[in-house]
């Protein structure tokens, strides 16, 4: 019987799991019956592992997790960067608010980050998404401005940092994280390739948290496989939350109904045009998706909850 020790899982590649644990970083195998059942260990698990006398590590267990992202695999996410330019590309105010939606649904604390403020006017944007609860930041690379109030953010926590191609993602990251080395075109120097065509998740220690090297994680992966219900759409909105249970109708979809709390805080101002606009056409697109979809993404943590009730099962 080997030491058993806790860790979290830094990052999984070619049959490896690399678990720091304290100041020590151990390679690990995973046990048969993680395959067996299909499971994998995401970076930003925490896990326990059995390290044997020859050093050699095994992931025993996956605690459970409080949110993962099915592409990038990530587990544990305390915050997510959702990155837009104010032009060049120009913003999609919907692209913004999927993503937002997203990651309130999974439990992760979205914070908006516009680049190449030296570039347009900001105006419009700060007063879509000034008001709304939701930290924003405005900044610019090629002056700095910005930077310094951004930079705490990534104290003490797990984050990532997802936009689309052409918005400044691994510049910034650069500007913030300068050991990740990100070349532009989305190309790592560690990995010597472009990250658009990797899945492989790295975790760096960062102001004594950790930020995932994922510059390739797009709103794309967002609509592809994080799919939720009509009916959770509403708590992704979080300036709804006032006005939810207050319309006429119980089963009002706050997309046209009379009597709808929702939209008439629209129109007296409460609540942005540009966001209600977003939530409908949101809810134009999952109102459709069946059940078995849901569950492609869904099931994924079934195993992981209730991993604890299996250790033993485990040891193989």
């Amino acid at each position: 019987m080997g030491e058993m020790k806790e860790g979290l899982v830094i990052k999984g590649i070619g049959g490896f799991y690399y678990v720091q644990c304290g100041d020590v970083l151990h390679a690990c195998r995973a046990r048969g019956k993680f395959r067996k059942d299909k499971i994998s260990p995401y970076a930003g698990d925490r896990v326990r592992i059995e390290v044997d006398a020859n050093d050699e590590g095994y992931v025993q267990e996956i605690l459970p997790r409080k949110n993962f992202l099915v592409r990038p695999p990530l587990a544990n996410l305390d915050k997510l960067f959702v990155v837009s330019s104010v032009c060049d590309p120009q913003p999609s105010t919907l692209i913004i608010d999927k993503t937002i939606a997203a990651a309130e649904l999974k439990g992760i604390e979205p914070v908006l980050v516009f680049t190449k403020t030296d570039l347009s006017d900001t105006t419009e944007l700060k007063d879509i998404y000034g008001s709304i609860g939701i930290r924003c930041y405005f900044v610019s690379a090629a002056d700095g401005v910005g930077m310094d109030d951004l930079r705490p953010e990534l104290t003490g926590c797990i984050s990532a940092f997802t936009g689309n191609s052409g918005v400044g993602k691994s510049t910034l990251l650069n500007l913030l994280v300068p050991e990740l080395e990100l070349a532009t075109g989305e190309t790592s120097k560690k990995l010597g390739r472009g990250r658009h065509t990797t899945r492989h998740v790295e975790l760096y220690p960062v102001e004594g948290g950790y930020v995932a090297d994922t510059p390739g994680f797009s709103t794309m992966d967002i609509e592809r496989y994080e799919l939720f219900r009509k009916e959770e759409l509403p708590e992704g909105f979080r300036e709804f939350a006032p006005y939810l249970g207050e319309c006429r109708f119980t089963s009002c979809s706050h997309t046209c109904e009379k009597g709808c709390a929702v939209l008439k805080a629209v129109e007296e101002g409460k609540i942005s045009r540009s966001r209600i606009d977003s939530y409908i056409a949101m809810y134009n697109e999952v109102k459709d998706i069946k059940e078995w979809q849901l569950s492609k993404t869904k099931n994924v943590s079934v195993s992981y909850t209730h991993l604890r009730a299996h250790e033993t099962s485990l040891h193989l």
